[in-house]
């Protein structure tokens, strides 16, 4: 009897394989014994199994779910199998006239741990409750969600919703550095008060592919408005935009929702607390890279967030360049940190030499970056290291624009 393995096809997530297509049709070439299955060795090599379920007979449902590596074949439709409750005669699947049986029990039914960070000042009601429903939908995770009050104390939240209230407002990344140790999975997640999680698979798919890939500590998924088609480009972290679908190494994230290995958190420091907010994705990123971690645009998956015109007040335009400098001076050795600040002082000039308005506050937070402390009080002074640095040159970005 043929074996119903050898009817599955095989989709790859390897970037040395992904162009040789006739090899993806093969089989999986599992173990029989499901005790023997490795499933680092398989699903990394092989494809993404995602644990969706059990079905009203009782059987397991899991799926196969195209890969996210660049360069891989695309697959538009997902594929299902599933595979009976062990025990049984039906079992056995060499038993003449017997339904299939498990063609294996991979441990990826394991639910994934996320703590879960979302940082609000309660400005917009509506908008937390949509996202915080849109956490609570999601399938085949142990979710410990918490709301972080920026400055308030947040109130009427669904069961299933923790809340913290910070008595003052500490800016943002600070705000989602307090939420943190107050969580507990393998997995952190951070979403913003206005964003949501369209997909009840989301973070599943981020887990498994961080689970599978343990090098990639963070993913950024794409980001959309579900109203509208021209969602902006600086949504796409790369500095040749492309299509926002393609996925790659990214080397800054946007910030309002985003998946970390917690031991990857941990290890990087956390978000940089002195910034307020502007460009803290940036440090995050190159923080994760220095860790010996990647950082990954997953283009094939999505979140929403509505499309809001970024105000060009003189707040945000003196926070921008103050930022810039610290993210230089935090993280950059010479001669990398003066070849930074020069190329974006270079083309900030050149965006705005017909704007004088906004370059008077894009001046004063300049010289603020090198005039004040980028330091929180008691934070350990490291710069990136030359391993980070080097990580980051051979993926395609030295941090000098």
């Amino acid at each position: 009897m043929t074996d119903p393995r050898r009817a599955r096809r095989l989709l790859t997530s390897d970037p040395g394989r992904a162009h040789q297509i006739p090899q993806n049709d093969g089989p999986f070439d599992l173990p029989d014994s499901p005790d023997a299955w490795d499933r680092h060795a398989h699903l990394r090599r092989d494809a993404h199994v995602l644990d969706v379920g059990r079905s009203t007979d009782g059987s397991q449902t899991f799926e196969l779910v195209p890969p996210t590596t660049p360069g891989a074949p695309d697959r538009d439709a997902t594929r299902q199998r599933t595979a009976r409750a062990a025990g049984g005669d039906d079992a056995d699947p060499a038993v003449e006239g017997a339904q299939p049986g498990p063609a294996f029990v991979p441990t990826t039914s394991r639910r994934y741990g996320f703590g879960v960070v979302v940082l609000t000042m309660g400005k917009r009601p509506d908008d937390l409750r949509r996202g915080l429903d849109s956490l609570l939908a999601q399938r085949g995770v142990d979710l410990d969600i918490l709301c972080v009050g920026n400055g308030w104390e947040p109130t009427d939240l669904p069961d299933g919703v923790r809340s913290l209230a910070l008595p003052q407002n500490l800016g943002i990344p600070a705000g989602r550095n307090e939420g943190v140790p107050h969580v507990s999975g393998e997995f952190l997640f951070f979403l913003d008060d206005d964003a949501w999680l369209p997909d009840e698979t989301t973070l599943m798919r981020m887990a498994q592919l961080m689970r599978t890939q343990p090098r990639i500590g963070l993913v950024q998924p794409r980001v959309v408005d579900p109203e509208r088609d021209d969602a902006p480009t600086r949504w796409i972290p790369r500095l040749r935009k492309g299509s926002s679908e393609h996925s790659s190494n990214v080397f800054s994230v946007w910030e309002g929702a985003v998946a970390l290995q917690r031991r990857a958190f941990d290890e990087c420091g956390g978000w940089p607390a002195p910034f307020w907010y502007a460009h803290e994705g940036i440090e995050l990123a190159w923080r994760i890279w220095d860790a010996g971690y990647q950082v990954w645009y997953m283009g094939d998956l999505s979140v929403a967030h509505p499309v809001i015109d970024p105000k060009r007040h003189d707040e945000y335009v003196f926070m921008n360049a103050r930022n810039r400098v610290w993210l230089a001076r935090r993280n950059l050795p010479f001669p990398f940190s003066w070849a930074y600040v020069g190329s974006w002082t270079l083309v900030q000039m050149l965006r705005w030499r017909s704007k004088s308005d906004q370059l008077r506050p894009w001046f004063e937070g300049w010289r603020a970056g090198w005039r004040d402390d980028p330091w929180a009080e008691d934070e350990p002074h490291r710069k990136l290291s030359g391993r980070g640095l080097l990580a980051m040159s051979m993926n395609g970005r030295p941090p000098v624009v």
